[in-house]
């Protein structure tokens, strides 16, 4: 399991509550929140840690989970 520090912590909180703005209202549920949430811990866990890039990862996948999840 990785441990991350605090401010890693609130990029990554930052990054997944902008990329949740971008789904639409109706769409935005807890687990559609989850799922990309998953993209932005394997994002850092690959070392992305920028705020942009933990953005870059979730929106990136925003069609494909909304797809999955219905």
């Amino acid at each position: 399991m990785h441990s991350y520090d605090p401010e890693l912590i609130s990029t990554m909180r930052a990054a997944l509550d902008d990329v949740m703005t971008k789904i639409p209202v109706e769409r935005a549920t807890l687990e559609i929140k989850v799922h990309l949430a998953e993209f932005i811990l394997k994002a850092a866990a690959d070392g992305q840690t920028s705020y942009d890039a933990l953005v870059a990862a979730a929106t990136s996948q925003i069609q494909a989970v909304l797809s999955m999840v219905i």
